[in-house]
């Protein structure tokens, strides 16, 4: 029967994906359910996956500018076409994941890249769909391609519903109980690779205080023209035009991040978003204050650099890079298997004294105070800023996607 891979949506996630695993060669087989007619004919889906504005030609892409297209045998009775030697198949009935015929096709592990059933609470009969609806169909394993979102806050996480980031808390993964999994998102995959060498070297608690910005590229949810604002929305610039604006918004990246670091919860964090008007490419600026060590002896740029470095040098799956090369956002498209590129060309620490007047330390008693020689302290505080840039859809996310996939299935 060969192994069967199901993507449910066929947005910028989606079609990357079937990028992905069409020249990962993993799955023998691949059915997108797309969940409504496309143009005229089967012939305008095999347009739109080979070619694309950011990436350019699907088989240039993997197998550069003098490859020749590959996509053959177009069936349009059966939804089917040879794209590079892998059969994928396209459904174009269905949208309520309850509906989709996985079943027919044989497929036991899904994908879905829609964004529309982030819920893994609902139960799978509800009117518009619902992730659990992908099991009524056949399906036994559920990838996410976006952080969990419970519209029930009452509500706990079910056991069987866990949230992973590759290389950094893959192994959260319990095969033997998990059915839904979360890949996370782009920013937060780039953040913990940024978070966790630092925690693993300072500690939590030498973390005084973090934050963060993500400088983002544009997202397929964003007006190409300024549009009147849905009934309720409360968020006016979500509605201008992404084509000449620098737009403020919110990420819920620090909220993903404690699930997968734990420590986080013991560290204040901010987390931060600007759009702007690219298609790919995105960095984060990352903020500590940290604590100095009681030698006296200040956290220098070189402490922070080596943290990644001696990280890079430790992990075997490549998924952090570190550089001292100047690189623009452009550079980073399409990076193969990198979480995140660390610019330690801008890595910059500046220390200074805290100074803190213990008489003003609400829950010191006077008897306490009493035994202190000086009631005025000093402590040495280090902020360092930290770029660290990330393709948030293919180079980055999508590859760190596609191996989430394959370890899952693995494991089936």
């Amino acid at each position: 029967m060969g192994l069967k891979l199901g993507i449910n949506g066929l947005g910028r996630i989606g079609k990357l994906t079937l990028w992905h695993h069409v020249g990962r060669k993993y799955f023998d087989e691949i059915i997108v359910n797309i969940g409504r007619k496309v143009g005229t004919s089967l012939e305008d889906i095999a347009h739109y996956v080979e070619r694309d504005s950011t990436y350019g030609l699907f088989h240039g892409y993997l197998y550069g500018h003098k490859s020749e297209p590959f996509i053959h045998n177009l069936d349009e009775k059966n939804g089917s076409m040879t794209i590079d030697g892998i059969k994928v198949t396209f459904l174009r009935s269905f949208r309520n994941p309850a509906e989709i015929n996985w079943r027919d096709y044989n497929v036991k592990i899904v994908v879905d890249t829609t964004g529309q059933f982030l819920d893994p609470t609902l139960p799978p009969d509800q009117p518009k769909g619902a992730a659990r609806g992908h099991f009524e169909s056949g399906v036994e394993k559920l990838i996410v391609s976006a952080p969990f979102k419970i519209k029930d806050k009452g509500l706990a996480m079910p056991d069987d519903a866990v949230t992973t980031v590759m290389g950094i808390n893959d192994n959260d993964y319990d095969p033997r109980h998990h059915k839904i999994i979360s890949n996370a998102s782009c920013t937060t995959t780039c953040l913990a690779h940024m978070m966790k060498p630092l925690i693993n070297f300072f500690g939590p608690k030498r973390i005084l205080s973090a934050s963060m910005a993500t400088v983002h590229a544009a997202t397929g949810s964003q007006q190409v023209l300024d549009r009147m604002p849905k009934t309720g929305a409360t968020d006016l610039r979500k509605n201008r035009s992404i084509l000449n604006n620098i737009i403020l918004t919110s990420t819920g990246a620090a909220n993903t991040l404690r699930l997968v670091i734990p420590e986080m919860e013991q560290i204040g964090f901010i987390a931060e978003s600007v759009r702007i008007p690219t298609t790919t490419g995105s960095l984060i600026i990352l903020v500590l204050n940290l604590q100095d060590e009681l030698s006296g002896e200040s956290i220098r740029k070189d402490v922070i650099n080596n943290i990644y470095k001696q990280a890079v040098s430790d992990a075997p799956n490549k998924y952090l890079m570190y550089t001292n090369k100047q690189n623009v956002s452009e550079d980073i498209i399409g990076m193969p298997l990198v979480a995140t590129v660390i610019e330690g060309h801008e890595t910059h620490t500046r220390t200074a004294n805290v100074i803190i007047d213990l008489k003003k330390v609400a829950g010191l008693g006077k008897d306490i105070l009493s035994l202190a020689e000086e009631t005025v302290i000093r402590i040495p505080i280090t902020q360092a800023v930290i770029y660290g840039w990330y393709d948030n859809e293919m180079g980055s996310y999508v590859n760190m996607l596609g191996d989430r996939i394959v370890t899952i299935a693995e494991n089936m």
